[in-house]
């Protein structure tokens, strides 16, 4: 799974590289993006929060208890997501330019961005349906635990996203402005974009037939525990619902930044890449053992073996902050090194990249709480208690808002959505002290009774710490003496992170971080 993982976000970079040299990272780029955000935004409010969090569990139970194996449930179930994404995605595409002003503002002066990106919207839209179908067809497969296609499969989105903006810059003049683009350089874009995703999908399909599912439609949701399901998921679609809100406002304030200054690299798409990037060490490594991890804690949970679920989750904090904590320090020393070396190429510069680094950098630290985070709302899942995460969304919510509007109010345009990103990355910090102290009220004690986590966790920071200031010390020897062009950065970066790497791993080795050892699973 992991590895799956690691070759479909490493293929996803090659693509983000190659969109960012195609498109930039000024205006151009952020009409292209928003539009992007919307229906995978749309896709989670209709029914991905749903299905991720909450469908698993009850699946997994179905399987269990009904005399069919659940075959019946999962079938209406099915059918019931199909026609939800169906009808959904008919009324999204008719309302794009309702949608799209929700996200960026329709003025005098900003009135061609916002119509390119309503035409990009209608090319991609369409999206949500083959979203929602990869969705459940990965779930049916991660109640039968076979974890591996969903993880692969987006590869072939990635693969036809690489050919596409490959295309794009060998056969087409690369626009610098939104006026320069052309309706074929459109075309290309939207068609290929939605068709990636349309492979993605349909690609699970052998991989479900293999694993014994055979869809038949079937309408007779009344009385069958779908009811349940749907009630569970009102929580979750809450869960979303704030976490959509929060998204909606910080991408209208970032794209308001791009239209202030179109060529400077300091609005969405930048902090959307810089986002990306960050959260790269948590969607190879957390999100992989998560996945493996919830029908387990799910089982223990309903089993009453709360010890067990405690040590599960107690286990994979510790194993995923070998890797989290060292990443979220790098991100912070070596931010700027590392937005040169993948975005300035094409249609970007060395100087538009700026920006983006030190959104990296103000994202950085952030990572520790966002990914405990995440694993701590795994346990509320497990009890299909639903209505806590909610909670706790709406207040890292509203935290976010609040600072993000602060940032947006006071600081310049060049500076605002940096500020935006150190804000994402407190309101984690608020949030993860808070679910932790709930989590413990839950399950009557402590994750850490032996304070394994503690100790784990304070040597993970004092080692990469120590890492991080070694690594930034010699890039910063380095970008004395090299250049200050792509390569030389490119140098300097090597250095930088080859010294910390070997700075953690010796401390790690002094300070006898033993869950260095246990990385690759769950042993």
């Amino acid at each position: 799974m992991a590895l799956g993982t690691m070759v479909s976000r490493a293929t996803g970079l090659i693509r983000q590289v190659l969109q960012a040299a195609a498109l930039g990272t000024g205006l151009l780029a952020s009409t292209y993006n928003t539009a992007n955000t919307v229906p995978t935004s749309l896709y989670t409010l209709l029914i991905g929060g749903a299905l991720n969090a909450v469908l698993v569990p009850q699946l997994v139970r179905a399987r269990t208890t009904q005399p069919d194996g659940g075959r019946a449930y999962e079938q209406r179930l099915v059918t019931l997501v199909l026609c939800v994404l169906g009808v959904g995605t008919a009324l999204a595409v008719w309302a794009a330019p309702n949608i799209v002003s929700l996200y960026m503002r329709d003025t005098p002066d900003s009135h061609e961005s916002f119509e390119l990106t309503v035409v990009f919207a209608r090319f991609l839209l369409p999206q949500i349906f083959f979203y929602g179908l990869f969705s459940i067809l990965g779930q049916v497969l991660n109640a039968r635990e076979k974890f591996g296609a969903m993880m692969w499969t987006p590869v072939l989105n990635n693969i036809v996203l690489i050919g596409m903006f490959g295309t794009y810059l060998g056969l087409m003049t690369i626009p610098e402005r939104v006026e320069d683009i052309t309706t074929t350089q459109v075309q290309l874009l939207g068609i290929g974009t939605t068709a990636g995703i349309v492979l993605q999908a349909l690609a699970l399909i052998p991989f479900v037939r293999a694993a014994g599912f055979r869809f038949r439609p079937r309408f007779d949701w009344r009385g069958t525990g779908l009811g349940k399901s749907i009630h569970a998921a009102k929580w979750t679609l809450l869960f979303v619902l704030a976490n959509q809100v929060a998204l909606t406002v910080v991408t209208n304030y970032a794209n308001a930044a791009d239209q202030e200054l179109p060529h400077a690299g300091a609005g969405y798409s930048a902090y959307m890449y810089a986002q990306t990037i960050w959260m790269l060490p948590q969607s190879i490594v957390t999100v992989s053992l998560v996945t493996a991890l919830l029908p387990r804690m799910s089982k223990a949970a309903a089993e009453g073996r709360i010890p067990d679920l405690c040590a599960d989750l107690s286990r994979v904090l510790r194993i995923t902050g070998v890797v989290i904590v060292p990443a979220a320090f790098l991100f912070l020393a070596l931010g700027p090194q590392i937005s040169t070396v993948l975005f300035a190429h094409g249609a970007a510069d060395a100087a538009s990249t700026q920006p983006l680094g030190q959104m990296l950098q103000a994202f950085g630290l952030g990572l520790i709480p966002f990914s405990a985070q995440y694993l701590l709302l795994r346990a509320f899942y497990a009890f299909e208690d639903t209505r806590t995460p909610f909670l706790m969304a709406a207040w890292i919510a509203v935290v976010n808002l609040a600072l993000a509007t602060a940032c947006h109010l006071l600081l310049p345009a060049r500076w605002a959505v940096t500020g935006m990103a150190a804000a994402y990355a407190l309101s984690y910090v608020s949030g993860v002290a808070l679910t932790a102290w709930l989590l413990r009220k839950k399950l009557g004690s402590r994750i850490d009774n032996d304070g394994a986590l503690r100790r784990t966790y304070a040597k993970l920071i004092l080692a990469a710490a120590v890492a991080g200031a070694t690594g930034w010390g010699i890039a910063r020897v380095c970008a004395g003496t090299l250049d200050t062009g792509t390569w030389g950065t490119a140098l300097t970066l090597a250095a930088g992170t080859a010294a910390m790497a070997l700075a953690y791993l010796l401390l790690a080795r002094l300070l006898r971080i033993s869950e260095l050892r246990r990385l690759p699973g769950l042993r």
